[in-house]
């Protein structure tokens, strides 16, 4: 290979690449932890010694130039590669010390994941913990974290997991809310509740009546993508919802409706990259994710 023509800054690909995935400078900059200034600075940089122009504006927008769009594809392919290397570099660490990223829903960050963040600084003071609290899956090949706790397992054959524990949701509501509805004790009883469901969709009424709930749309009155906010709702008497019960029946403030309703099977994942995987960091963080949650 002639490295002499080689003659950009693959800096400069980055900041274009990242631009382009994300819409704008703006959010290329949040996305890089960069000033705004920086990445226009730098894919104009790119355009002046490649010759060519990445993009043009549009209203308040940018939009790739068909050169650009030829490009991209370039700068995405050298993107997986960069991050290949370096989880192959990360994988070959034997320095204990350092950051590790842990992703989970919200009510697992926020209800089960402290315990065993608090051992991991208390025996390993050397790493450094951020947890990504998102309900939805962060992408693991791309570094977005580094170990997953999920309630499925990955069918990405990148990724490895293994099966911590078995869990069940149930419904949970105030006393006072159950006492307005004159008593719960069988489904019938649930023909007036109000269900807090995570969307519009029927994805959750279905999957509730599959175990013998007679519910209907008009069962599911307020809705919210976060978990968080269902639980403030529930607890303030707004409704039910599902929540896992290693939450519910923790709190006092709540109680389980149908107790002997079966619930809906949570299961508990623990995924990482398969490279990350021969990380020392990542293993003994790995395996003490995988005993504190079990021990749940």
């Amino acid at each position: 290979m002639d490295w002499r023509t080689v003659d950009f800054d693959w800096n400069r690909a980055r900041a274009f690449l990242v631009t382009a995935e994300e819409g704008s400078f703006s959010a290329a900059a949040r996305a890089l932890g960069v000033a705004q200034p920086t990445i226009g600075r730098q894919v104009t940089a790119l355009e002046e010694e490649l010759g060519v122009a990445l993009f043009e504006r549009v209203g308040r927008g940018l939009q790739l130039t068909p050169t650009g769009l030829d490009l991209v594809e370039h700068a995405r392919t050298m993107g997986q590669a960069a991050t290949q290397l370096s989880l192959v570099a990360a994988g070959q660490s034997t320095n204990l010390d350092g950051p590790i990223c842990i992703t989970a829903s919200e009510v697992v960050s926020a209800h089960l994941l402290p315990p065993a963040v608090q051992r991991i600084r208390a025996e390993y003071p050397g790493i450094q913990v951020e947890i990504l609290s998102s309900n939805d899956a962060s992408d693991l090949r791309r570094r977005e974290a580094d170990i997953a706790v999920r309630s499925f397992r990955p069918t990405d054959p990148e990724l490895v997991a293994r099966k911590i524990r078995d869990g069940f949701a149930r419904l949970y509501a105030a006393p006072g809310y159950l006492k307005g509805l004159g008593g719960v004790s069988e489904p019938a009883d649930l023909a007036e509740a109000e269900i807090i469901g995570f969307d519009h969709t029927d994805a959750l009424m279905h999957a509730l009546n599959s175990l013998g709930l007679g519910l209907t749309p008009r069962n599911f009155t307020v809705v919210s993508g976060s978990q968080l906010v269902q639980w403030a709702l529930v607890k303030q008497g707004v409704g039910m919802c599902v929540m896992m019960e290693e939450v519910g029946d923790a709190e006092p403030a709540v109680r389980r409706v149908l107790p002997e309703w079966p619930g809906l099977p949570v299961p508990m994942w623990l995924t990482s990259h398969r490279e990350l995987r021969t990380s020392r960091r990542v293993r003994v963080v790995f395996e003490l994710l995988a005993d504190a949650l079990g021990r749940l």
